[in-house]
């Protein structure tokens, strides 16, 4: 039977580069899935102990970040576990989704949100190097494009 060569294992269906797309950034990997969790000790029992996922932090907040890969650039690939907070939007439990992209292209995303009216916010994270510019999808979830600050720690 012959395979449609777009969906061969082999087939390659990169992204075009920044410059062509006219966006002036182009997502490198998944950052990084967040969960609202109502119990958090269970999910987190869950992921570390049936899934193998490795504990990478748990935040004074009550976060718990667990690793998934390297990523990309500095940015881990992780899992974080957040408690709920009851603020649900359409998104159910889905905190938000992170989209790894790289540091010196978060600049053009802002300049490309302002161009087209969407709104964003960035908020840093020292305590790991990365930087999050968040904007929110048609359907109410939050979307966030992050990266490590090259000069920034290392989990």
């Amino acid at each position: 039977m012959p395979t449609d060569a777009a969906h061969s294992p082999n087939a390659t269906n990169a992204a075009p580069p920044a410059a062509m797309s006219g966006r002036g950034f182009t997502v490198r990997a998944l950052g990084e899935i967040a969960i609202r969790c109502n119990n958090i000790a269970a999910m987190r029992a869950f992921y570390e102990n049936v899934i193998g996922l490795p504990l990478l932090a748990v935040r004074p907040s009550g976060i718990v970040f667990l690793r998934i890969s390297e990523g990309h650039a500095g940015h881990t690939c992780v899992l974080a576990l957040f408690p709920d907070d009851g603020a649900r939007g359409e998104g159910g439990n889905l905190h938000h989704l992170a989209l790894t992209i790289d540091y010196s292209e978060q600049a053009a995303a802002m300049r490309h949100f302002d161009r087209h009216a969407i709104p964003h916010r960035v908020e840093e994270f020292p305590w790991i190097g990365w930087r999050g510019l968040f904007v929110t999808d048609p359907e109410g979830n939050t979307v966030e494009l992050v990266a490590a600050d090259p000069n920034g720690p290392r989990p």
